[in-house]
């Protein structure tokens, strides 16, 4: 399937080639790729559209990053409202565990320390707001912060394995005689 790349990455070199469905652009970067060519094709040819082609441990830097900007910025917020001081000390100690989850995560060398420090911190949060929808039967500001707790946790669990676990080679099949 041919697709239309958009980057993540400023682009030192562009290649462009056209094909059946389109053009494809690609500098070598993370692919961003969408049809361009759609309407002679039937929906089912052409698949979903847009496509992320990044694998998880190029996404764990900004998700860390948006989770610790999330968090901190909610801390403040219910501090603002209510003076809250648990909520502004939560706020701010995941933006800290974010913070260091993000540093980790840019180095292949201390990549699962990055995804265990996210991982422990989701967990942590999802406890948090899990006990207290529980003991305040109240479904806001609890029940988003824990849905969103639990994908982080989601995110870093699969984020760990991926990162944790060897590379297994798979051998090419022997020819047929």
């Amino acid at each position: 399937m041919s697709s239309l790349a958009f980057t993540l990455t400023l682009p030192s070199l562009v290649s462009v080639r056209s094909t059946k469905l389109g053009r494809s652009v690609s500098n070598g970067g993370r692919n961003w790729s969408g049809l361009t060519n759609l309407s002679e094709k039937s929906k089912t040819e052409r698949g979903n559209g847009l496509s992320c082609k990044a694998e998880l441990s190029e996404l764990a830097p900004v998700v860390s990053a948006t989770y610790g900007v999330l968090l901190l910025g909610g801390g403040l917020f219910a501090y603002s409202k209510s003076g809250s001081k648990g909520s502004l000390f939560g706020g701010l100690t995941g933006s800290v565990l974010m913070a260091s989850a993000y540093y980790l995560t840019q180095s292949p060398e201390t990549r699962v320390l990055g995804d265990t420090i996210g991982l422990g911190a989701a967990f942590l949060f999802s406890s948090v707001f899990g006990f207290r929808l529980a003991s305040s039967r109240k479904p806001v500001p609890a029940g988003p912060l824990l849905l969103l707790s639990i994908g982080m946790l989601s995110f870093f669990v699969m984020a760990y394995m991926h990162d944790s676990l060897p590379v297994v080679s798979i051998p090419d099949p022997l020819p047929l005689p």
